[in-house]
């Protein structure tokens, strides 16, 4: 299956300012402030994916280094659109 349109793992990605990470045993809990929504990461290496996105040149540089195969980088290409879709993640433009 393709990855939507509106997300680009060739581009650079980071969570929301408004979003906090907390650790739990099955992975992790995301919590936006803004909009009060919560989402759960049920994956330890899309954990790792996310926490990789503000150091990373794009989502895709995030995914390999969290070690993500080929293989597998559409479905994580998929669990990072539904975190931009619900405002976790957000596009990050460069410096002006």
């Amino acid at each position: 299956m393709p990855t939507p349109p509106d997300f680009d793992l060739d581009r650079a990605w980071d969570l929301h300012p408004q979003v906090s990470v907390r650790p739990e045993p099955f992975g992790a809990l995301l919590y936006h402030f803004g909009t009060r929504k919560l989402s759960f990461l049920k994956d330890p290496a899309l954990l790792a994916v996310v926490r990789g996105l503000a150091a990373a040149p794009t989502a895709r540089a995030a995914c390999r280094a969290a070690g993500v195969g080929d293989d597998d980088i559409t479905r994580y290409a998929r669990a990072l659109t539904t975190l931009a879709r619900s405002s976790m993640i957000t596009e990050r433009r460069p410096a002006a």
